[in-house]
């Protein structure tokens, strides 16, 4: 009896870029990383694409990519923003996909995903078409190949879903047991009750749709995949390959498949080190024989199904009441509320349906002045999506635009394809998953609505859309009273989050007083081609005017406009911002808001501005988030270097009487003491790992054990593991440069010794990398009786041992 293994993760993020900016803005809960993308990333994405085999020692062997022998789905906006962010672990995960296809007679492992993560059964059927083949061409643009399986979000099904699958030539998917009602061997026998999870899921299972249509059903292993996500059994990797045998019996004569399938997140970020698990567990499985490492097509390709099932509808793996989370206060949420409701849920999509359907009417008719099949169109936007170049464009308006589109004609279309993109958008199905409306995932939703809102009011000209949506949120009710409802949020997170070509144009001339800009650059999702600039100086005030063209990449709308902003040197500024009225006009402005500033009369400068600029006058809070971050800190610096400055002096003044009072027992320590002495040993500390001054890190961790101060641990192991980075990075492209090399070995013994966690990953792995490709030309050498070989190779098994990797060996 043939027995097969296939280990499935479900690597997803909810889509967190800003709808405006196509980019996502620094989030301070995921601190000291950018945003939760980013951390994730690191504990779990890249972990994954360069785990870890470790020996007796606890050192690494191997460093194995984990995608390369499991089946996995990656959200397609996650993987878009790895291939920019990422593109190391990006370039991994196409690399596993292709080694599976080699490894299992041309069948990868990777599979589809419905676009965002859209719960589809409560989708209308035109967005269920959609939202799948928008996955599947999103998969054919990062993997360069058709997808034989495609992951349901929340693995949500109906009959609908299926058959639009089958219609695509989607083969298979995988879904939970209790999804399964029934089931018959195929061409005799009567149908058995499988429900409650009885089916048995060792096995593929053949559904037939309308239409003459079928699709194959992977049901996985409930329980084991529920201690992957939730018991702990990724604690060791012995354990969790001895309880994935338990999933076969000898009861069963057909050729076993032990499936099961968790979010990929399980190896890693939300289990310490899973990816270690995972790692190991495969090893054993194949240096065991215990059974054979597979993937679902390949599985399906020598077993073709011999039973048929039928499913329960509206059902799905998160749950239990089939998809109701998603739409109604079931009872589904996360427990750490238990005096909150979710009835907030189903006026929250009833309004966001009214918002798709009363705007798909007046869409169909805007869009067939321009377009010849609206909804077709839609469809193909996707390559849009993904390559935004003139050449995409220019094939996309040839197939589908009744004539070729003026300048104005083209905007109008491409916002018309953003409306619908951003009403699919508005239903990523974390907006509903968890406990209360204000969350962040819920807020995240609302926002799409809000940029569809307004590319409604611009090209459909209603403006009675976003009062009656407003009215429709205001059911809505948030568990915290301040945040009342869905109107309070829309109104407080999303309404001053809107951005048009001016509030770009206002980020454009402030952040211009704190950076260089060149005469082209670009914006997050707006491109700049500056005209003309002018910085005037006059003590710490400055005076910026100028004149610049600004363009969305997105719709390709564009504006040349111009800008005054009067910096007052501290957090105070003014800026306007207005349409170029010709070259008359804008040297007018010029000279009149200079001639007032160099007579340094700043209240008639301020005037002039306002006499040119009007109501459109901006503020340093107009900045986008993040470059709001940056000037922020440029404008404290000064500030910040003086509060560092007089903590600095308070705790050398008062350090003597600390000592003293530390002493004598039952006498606290001043607050303002332990504050001054808090403050300055976590900014000298930080200090000291950026700048490389190690030797002073062991007196300052002594003062700070004294107190004891509260070491600021993320934020300074973060720190010193950037610094290991750069050392790591600059020794890997000058291996032959022996200095880099100790600095890197004083960084890796300093690290080794601190009461906190330093990173090693991305150090281990360029380590490895070298002791794979460099080490053996010197090892060469030093056998050969060369000094500087035999110093380099001293301190490389130095460098080594600190990083917890097998030298001795070579690697593997």
């Amino acid at each position: 009896m043939k027995r097969y293994v296939c280990i499935h993760g479900h690597f997803y993020q909810p889509p967190r870029e800003n709808p405006w900016l196509e980019a996502v803005e620094m989030q301070d809960s995921a601190y000291p990383y950018h945003d939760w993308n980013e951390r994730i990333t690191a504990e779990c994405y890249s972990a994954n694409a360069a785990s870890r085999i470790l020996d007796g020692r606890g050192r690494i062997v191997n460093i194995p990519n984990n995608y390369a022998k499991i089946s996995f789905d990656f959200g397609p906006t996650l993987l878009t923003w790895l291939k920019e962010k990422d593109p190391e672990t990006y370039q991994a995960i196409l690399e596993a996909d292709r080694e599976s296809r080699r490894r299992f007679q041309g069948h990868g492992s990777a599979l589809a995903l419905a676009y965002n993560h859209m719960i589809l059964p409560l989708a209308n059927r035109r967005d269920k078409y959609t939202q799948v083949l928008w996955g599947i061409r999103d998969f054919e643009h990062h993997f360069g190949r058709r997808p034989e399986g495609l992951w349901l979000p929340e693995t949500a099904v109906d009959l609908e879903t299926l058959g639009i699958l089958a219609e695509l030539g989607i083969k298979f998917t995988i879904l939970a047991p209790r999804q399964a009602k029934r089931v018959r061997p195929k061409g005799r026998g009567g149908w058995l009750d499988v429900s409650g999870g009885r089916i048995d899921p060792t096995m593929a299972y053949e559904h037939r749709l309308p239409q003459r249509r079928k699709i194959t059903l992977f049901f996985y292993d409930a329980p084991i995949s529920q201690a992957v996500a939730f018991e702990g059994l990724l604690a060791d990797g012995v354990q969790f390959a001895q309880r994935l045998m338990e999933g076969f019996s000898d009861q069963r004569t057909h050729p076993q498949l032990v499936n099961i399938a968790t979010d990929g997140e399980s190896y890693g970020h939300h289990h310490r080190q899973g990816d270690m698990a995972l790692a190991y567990a495969v090893r054993y499985l194949e240096e065991n024989r215990l059974a054979e490492l597979t993937n679902y097509a390949a599985y399906l390709k020598k077993h073709p199904p011999t039973h048929l099932v039928e499913i329960f509808e509206n059902s799905s793996w998160s749950c239990i009441h089939g998809v109701e989370r998603w739409w109604r206060d079931c009872g589904c949420n996360s427990g750490a509320h238990p005096h909150w409701n979710q009835a907030w849920r189903e006026p929250l999509r009833n309004a966001f349906d009214w918002l798709r359907d009363n705007l798909a009417i007046k869409f169909e008719q805007a869009a067939a002045r321009l377009l010849q099949d609206p909804w077709e169109a839609r469809n193909d936007y996707i390559h849009v999506i993904l390559n935004r170049s003139a050449e995409t464009l220019e094939e996309f308006f040839r197939r589908h635009a009744r004539h070729y589109p003026s300048e104005s004609e083209a905007v109008t279309i491409l916002k018309l394809m953003e409306l619908q993109r951003h009403l699919m958008l508005m239903y990523t199905s974390c907006g509903w998953f968890f406990d209360e409306l204000s969350g962040l995932e819920t807020v995240q939703v609302l926002r799409y609505a809000g940029r569809a809102v307004q590319l409604a009011s611009e090209v459909l000209d209603d403006p009675s859309v976003e009062p009656e949506f407003l009215h429709r949120l205001e059911a809505a009710k948030s568990n915290i009273p301040e945040e009342q409802d869905g109107r309070r949020l829309y109104e407080k997170w999303v309404k001053g989050t809107v951005v048009d070509l001016f509030k770009v144009g206002a980020h454009y001339a402030v952040s211009s007083l704190f950076e260089d800009y060149p005469s082209q650059t670009k914006i997050f999702a707006y491109t700049v081609e500056q005209e003309d600039y002018q910085l005037k100086e006059s003590g710490r005030v400055r005076l910026a005017l100028g004149r610049a063209r600004f363009t969305s990449e997105i719709t390709r709308e564009s504006a040349t406009l111009t800008f005054g902003v009067l910096h007052f040197g501290d957090h105070n500024l003014n800026c306007g911002v207005r349409e170029f009225q010709g070259e008359e006009a804008y040297a007018g402005m010029v000279n009149e808001v200079t001639e007032a500033f160099y007579r340094a009369d700043l209240p008639e400068t301020l005037r002039s501005l306002d006499r040119h600029f009007g109501a459109s006058i901006y503020s340093l809070k107009s900045l986008f988030y993040d470059e709001r971050r940056k000037v922020l800190e440029v404008v404290m610096q000064s500030a910040l270097q003086e509060a560092e400055a007089l903590y600095r002096q308070i705790y050398n003044q008062e350090a003597p009487l600390m000592r003293f009072l530390k002493s004598m027992d039952g006498i606290p320590l001043p607050r303002a003491f332990l504050n001054a002495a808090n403050f300055h040993l976590n900014c000298h500390l930080r200090k000291a790992f950026e700048e490389e001054r190690f030797e002073a890190v062991p007196h300052l961790l002594e003062e700070a054990r004294l107190w004891p101060v509260e070491l600021d641990a993320a934020g300074l192991g973060f720190a010193l593991t950037q610094t290991m980075i750069r050392l790591v990075e600059a020794f890997r492209s000058q291996p032959e440069n022996l200095e880099v090399l100790e600095r890197l070995k004083a960084a890796a013994e300093l690290a080794v010794s601190l009461p906190f966690q330093v990173d090693f990953r991305k150090v281990q792995n360029i380590f490895f990398a070298m002791l794979q490709t460099v080490y053996p030309e010197w090892q060469r050498q030093a056998g050969q009786g060369e000094e500087k070989a035999q110093r380099w190779l001293s301190h490389f098994h130095a460098l080594g041992e600190k990083l917890s990797v097998c030298v001795e060996s070579g690697g593997p």
